[in-house]
């Protein structure tokens, strides 16, 4: 074999030339902490733009709440957490720093309160009991509607003790006036016809310090029925008063007995007293219902009384009573001396209040102002004029307490009035006077009585009924005996008579058995000439044979 030559008979080929690539200067492994970094930076961003308020709390202790699980709650519905607690400046105060929900940013604004949730006795009941098992939670009591979406206030001090009443729930404020608090509290009740309408939710001192304000809220939609003319009195514990009145013992119901209480109702005299009463509208506390319910006093017209008799019994502060209505009361009780009758007298003086006659002393009214003449002094003078007098009478038997009355007394003697200061109404003598002369009429008519010949005749119709009974025991008492076994004996033989085998039950059975087949002939003899009538003419016939001929029915 031989050896070709190089570059015979073979192709020929391109030498191959060589070209470096060149390296990207980022690579794509960057792309994954970029993405993750922009993810987290709109995480810190979506957290920050929905993040509501911080907001800080103030409380005397921290007791019960804890970092990040103590909720806020509006309505039970969380709206926040407690981020942090510490103290403030001088560690006098818990601050508690909380965050708010975004949604919810305009509850953080003037007025709203904050306070921690716990279980609490008080005279309202047992609240709280939830959180025995939840925890302590923040509650929160806002004004409701919508106030923007920005806080605008970042700083509240706590309540130490949850509010009487929130802002959600349906009703009207009262301020009431009063000249001690009693036995009230927050959280007593208050009372309408006795039924619990509503609770008494603060209290404080006047800025006088001379009277207590109190504060009372009335549930809607029992709310319409305070209206302008409505008295409020102080219903705590058991009024129990003993005067010329007699004994009173009067309560609204157990709870007010141990809790206290306030009640309340409409005075139709009042002006404008159908128009319900606005919020916040202030009225006096009495103390009693009998002080609530008064007729309004008006103006003071002083009086005096002149006693010849005894009036033990009479105390300052009794009623002066015209037809059920006290129109006022006793003031003074004064002794004075009489020269020309030698004897001690008494003066009582007392204080009317006309206008709680009502429409009358309007229309006296008037008619005075027009004559320029005093109104009580125009009005007791007709009166007196027509036999007003005043007369003590007895109040309470038990007590035997005292008190006037204003009274119509056609018979009594003319006296002429003059009107002075004060004015002197005439009296006339009590009820006990007037028993005193009865008895002693009594006493002197009944020893006018012959006792010694009532005695005398009394003696012998005692001896006649003593002769009277022991003939009655010799002779009517053996009769009588002798009778009661006659009738005895009678009894034994109508006994005897009546007996079962006796002669007199057999013979009438007898009797009657005959009387029944007396009865069944006669009834056979009608059905024969029922069907036979021609029996009564021509006779009976002659016995049919059975079996031949017609058979007549």
């Amino acid at each position: 074999m031989s050896e070709q030559a190089p570059g015979s008979g073979e192709e020929k080929f391109a030498s191959p030339s060589i070209s470096r690539k060149q390296k990207s200067r980022i690579s794509w492994i960057w792309l994954v902490p970029i993405v993750a970094a922009l993810m987290g930076l709109s995480l810190v961003v979506r957290t920050w733009m929905q993040a509501g308020p911080d907001i800080s709390i103030s409380f005397n202790t921290a007791e019960g709440l804890e970092v990040g699980k103590t909720q806020l709650r509006y309505k039970d519905v969380t709206i926040g957490t407690v981020r942090s607690i510490g103290f403030n400046s001088d560690r006098s105060k818990v601050v508690v720093q909380a965050e708010l929900a975004k949604e919810v940013s305009d509850l953080a604004r003037e007025g709203t309160n904050f306070w921690v949730v716990r279980p609490r006795l008080d005279v309202s009941g047992v609240s709280g009991l939830g959180t025995l098992l939840s925890g302590a939670y923040i509650g929160v009591d806002a004004v409701e509607g919508k106030d923007g979406n920005k806080a605008t206030k970042l700083h509240f001090d706590g309540l130490e003790v949850p509010p009487a009443v929130t802002h959600d729930r349906a009703g009207k404020r009262f301020k009431l006036k009063a000249s001690d608090l009693g036995s009230l509290d927050i959280g007593s009740p208050v009372y309408f016809r006795r039924i619990n309408v509503g609770r008494v939710i603060g209290y404080a001192l006047d800025q006088n310090g001379k009277a207590v304000n109190v504060e009372v809220f009335v549930d809607a939609p029992n709310d319409k029925f305070v209206t302008n003319g409505a008295r409020f009195w102080n219903a705590s514990g058991v009024d129990f008063s003993v005067n010329a009145d007699g004994l009173k013992v009067r309560t609204q119901s157990l709870v007010s007995m141990a809790v206290g209480g306030v009640a309340f109702e409409p005075v139709l005299t009042a002006r404008d007293a159908g128009t319900p009463a606005a919020a916040d509208a202030q009225f006096d506390l009495y103390p009693t219902e009998t002080a609530a319910k008064a007729n309004p006093d008006g103006e003071a017209f002083p009086i005096r009384m002149r006693y010849d008799q005894s009036i033990r019994g009479l105390a300052v502060g009794a009623p002066i009573d015209f037809s059920g209505i006290t129109l006022g009361n006793v003031t003074q009780i004064n002794l004075d001396f009489d020269p020309v009758s030698k004897r001690f007298y008494s003066l009582v003086d007392a204080t009317l209040y006309p206008e709680r006659l009502g429409r009358v002393f309007d229309e006296v009214r008037e008619r005075a102002v027009e004559d320029g003449d005093v109104a009580g002094g125009r009005l007791l003078g007709g009166m007196i004029k027509h036999g007003l007098r005043a007369q003590l009478r007895t109040a309470n038997l038990l007590t035997g307490q005292l008190y006037v009355a204003l009274d119509i007394f056609p018979n009594a003697k003319p006296v002429e009035f003059k009107m002075s200061e004060p004015a002197l109404i005439p009296t006339v003598p009590g009820n006990l006077d007037q028993l005193q002369q009865q008895v002693s009429n009594i006493v002197a008519k009944v020893e006018k009585i012959p006792f010694d010949k009532i005695g005398e005749d009394l003696r012998t119709t005692l001896a006649n009924t003593s002769k009277l009974m022991s003939r009655l025991d010799k002779q009517v008492a053996p009769e009588a005996q002798s009778m009661l076994k006659q009738a005895r004996d009678s009894m034994a033989q109508i006994n005897a008579l009546l007996a079962s085998d006796a002669s007199l039950p057999v013979n009438t059975e007898r009797a009657m058995q005959e009387l029944g087949r007396a009865a069944r002939s006669l009834r056979a003899l009608a059905d024969f000439l029922q069907s036979n009538p021609e029996a009564l003419l021509r006779g009976r016939g002659p016995d049919p044979i059975p079996g031949v001929g017609p058979v007549r029915n």
